[in-house]
Parts: C-alpha cells; sequence; structure tokens
C-alpha cells in the first residue's frame, strides 16, 4: 500500500511537470503565431508538423507505441493551432473584446444599433419611377425610415433581369429625396463604388458576394455605411472575418444582416438562423439586422419570424415590398402588396418587440 501511494505521488509530480511544459510550450506558440500573422503566413504548417511528429517517433523508447505518441501530440499540435486561432479572434476589429459598447450607425438622423430598432422595406428590384415612388409614399406615410431596392441585381441565371444600374440608383434618390428617406442598394463592382456613393446612403453587399474580397476592400476604403449580408453557406466565423475585410480597410459603418442560411429544408427559400443574431451581438460590437424576405421566401410566416428576430436582439427587420408584385421582375412571391406590408408592420409595432424612435418622439 505504501508502494502505491509513493507511485501516486511520482505520478502527480509527473503530471505537474507535464502541464507546466504544455503552458510553456503553449506561449512558446502564441509567440509564434503572433510572429506568422505580422508576417502574414497561415498559421498551421502541415510539413513543420510531420517533421517534428517524425522526430518524436525517433526518439520513442517505449512503452508507448509509435501510433499512441503520433495521436497524443497531434491533440497537442491541434490544441496549439486553436490556441493561435482564439488569439486572433481576440484581436479582431469588429470583436466585443476590442470594443465593448455598440456600434451606432447613424444615416440621415436614423440611428441603427441603438437602443431603438428600425424597419428597412422596399422593392427588390428597381423597375421604374412609378414603382419606386409608389412604395416610398407608402413607407413614409407608414413611418418607415428606410427604403430598400436593387439597382444592380446579381442573378443566378444569365438571362434573369439584371436591374437597371445607374439608372435604378439615380431613381431612388430622386424618390428618396422627395420623401426623406434613407436609401440602401446593392452594389456588385469595386469600381462603382464612388460612383453608389453619389447616389444612395448605405452600400448594401449581397449574400453572393459576401466573400468577394477585393469588393468588401474597397467598401472600407470607400467609407460609406455598409449593410454586409451573409453568404448563402457562411458560417458565422466567415461572416464576421469579411466585416473584418471592411473595418480593416478603413471603414467602421457596419451593419451585419441575417438573411438565413441554405440548408437541406424544402418548406422555406432559406433557413432562417436566429442563433446568428444573439451569437452576433455577442461577438461583435456591430449592429445586426433579419431579412425576413430572403430568409423565408413566405408571406405567411414574416410576422412571427420578425417577432423572433427581434425577441433574440435584431436591430431592426428587413422585408420586400412591391406595388404589384405579380408583376414583380424579379422575387414576385416573396414580395408583400403596400396593404399587407401595412399589416405585417402594425402586427410587428403591437408585438411590443419593436421599439422605434418615431414611438419615443411622440
Amino acid at each position: 500500500m505504501e508502494n502505491l501511494e509513493a507511485l501516486r505521488d511520482q505520478l502527480d509530480g509527473v503530471n505537474s511537470r507535464l502541464l507546466g511544459l504544455l503552458n510553456e510550450r503553449a506561449a512558446i506558440v502564441r509567440e509564434i503565431g503572433k510572429i506568422k500573422e505580422e508576417m502574414g503566413v497561415p498559421k498551421f504548417d502541415p510539413v513543420r508538423e510531420r517533421e517534428m511528429l517524425d522526430e518524436l517517433v525517433r526518439q520513442n523508447q517505449g512503452p508507448f507505441e509509435d501510433a499512441a505518441i503520433k495521436h497524443v501530440f497531434k491533440e497537442i499540435f491541434k490544441a496549439s493551432v486553436g490556441l493561435q486561432e482564439k488569439d486572433h479572434k481576440k484581436h479582431l476589429l469588429v470583436s466585443r473584446k476590442s470594443q465593448e459598447e455598440n456600434t451606432v450607425v447613424t444615416v440621415k438622423d436614423v440611428a441603427i444599433g441603438g437602443p431603438t430598432q428600425v424597419m428597412i422595406a422596399g422593392p427588390c428590384s428597381v423597375e421604374s419611377y412609378e414603382q419606386v415612388r409608389t412604395v416610398a409614399a407608402a413607407l413614409k406615410a407608414a413611418g418607415v425610415p428606410i427604403m430598400r431596392g436593387g439597382a444592380f441585381k446579381p442573378r443566378t441565371s444569365p438571362y434573369d433581369f439584371q436591374g437597371l444600374g445607374e439608372e435604378g440608383l439615380r431613381l431612388l434618390k430622386e424618390v428618396a429625396d422627395e420623401f426623406g428617406l434613407v436609401t440602401i442598394s446593392e452594389i456588385v463592382n469595386p469600381a462603382h463604388m464612388e460612383m453608389a456613393a453619389k447616389y444612395i446612403d448605405i452600400v448594401q453587399i449581397g449574400a453572393r458576394n459576401m466573400q468577394n474580397f477585393e469588393l468588401l476592400k474597397a467598401a472600407g476604403e470607400a467609407r460609406v455605411p455598409v449593410v454586409l449580408k451573409r453568404g448563402l453557406s457562411a458560417t458565422m466565423e466567415e461572416f464576421i472575418f469579411a466585416a473584418e475585410y471592411i473595418y480593416s480597410s478603413g471603414n467602421d459603418r457596419i451593419i451585419l444582416i441575417e438573411r438565413g442560411i441554405r440548408t437541406y429544408e424544402k418548406w422555406t427559400r432559406n433557413t432562417l438562423d436566429i442563433s446568428a443574431v444573439p451569437i452576433m451581438k455577442q461577438e461583435t460590437h456591430l449592429p445586426v439586422l433579419v431579412d425576413v424576405s430572403h430568409s423565408t421566401g413566405r408571406k405567411d410566416i414574416l410576422v412571427p419570424c420578425a417577432k423572433a428576430a427581434l425577441a433574440a436582439g435584431a436591430d431592426g427587420i428587413m422585408v420586400e415590398v412591391h406595388p404589384d408584385p405579380q408583376t414583380a421582375l424579379s422575387d414576385a412571391d416573396q414580395q408583400l402588396t403596400i396593404e399587407q406590408f401595412n399589416t405585417f408592420y402594425s402586427q410587428v409595432l403591437a408585438s411590443g418587440l419593436m421599439k422605434t424612435a418615431a414611438a419615443t418622439t411622440r
């Protein structure tokens, strides 16, 4: 019995020395990670890992078999790479660890990300002056401060309507100036960023361009407010890094939008990832919106989905509205009529989950 206790004490001593050596190794790994980050090289080096494993196997004198030694050290290497990535994440400019207070993006006295929530509505595509003006008048009457409208439309098929381009942006500006609305429209070409700034208030980078890195960098350099949509199959980490591209290029006026991700589900256009809202709010200091039109593709569940998004902490809701959806040149099935939108908005407001700036000034 005394011999067993002595061996246990000896084992505890070895465990303590191993723990100390593991933490010493982790400190070295952190320093290596910092140097690699400054050099712009990948954290994981498979050649170096193989060399270390080969050397450890060469030194192995048992009783562990070589395969066991490889397994144990691979886990240590994996934890080391994870430590480097965790350290890198802490230093992201968009991270909550870099800035504790919420970022509030203010455009024409409309605050996004503050104590109130915003409703953003408008047609999928800008089709004509009459169409845009009809929607703008309805939004103004309802007290909605921000109008969306697509002038450049990245479409899955090359034969679908691609948008009116600069003419669409001009129509948005003309109507927005008349009714005093803030405008959002998507840009797909980095070369169009400067042109867009002349017409619209907020540039949107759509789901298909979330990882168009040249476009992200151009949006950062342009310094205009940016709405960044999550990619169709993007992880939340990839979403955050896309925002970091914009922020690190000089633009801190970034708004994130969860717009649903692609899954195997067929009953909705996409799958609305409600969990992304509190996670993005927790991991970043940026405003987070939810696009209920693209995430669901169904008019009949827009109200409960909007309520769920607001309950999860969303800073606003985006929804598509068209004077006559049946004749719309894109996304006809998911766009609300003006009457349907008014009902939708009144039901969302009645829930008490959306506190608008207009309501607080009454």
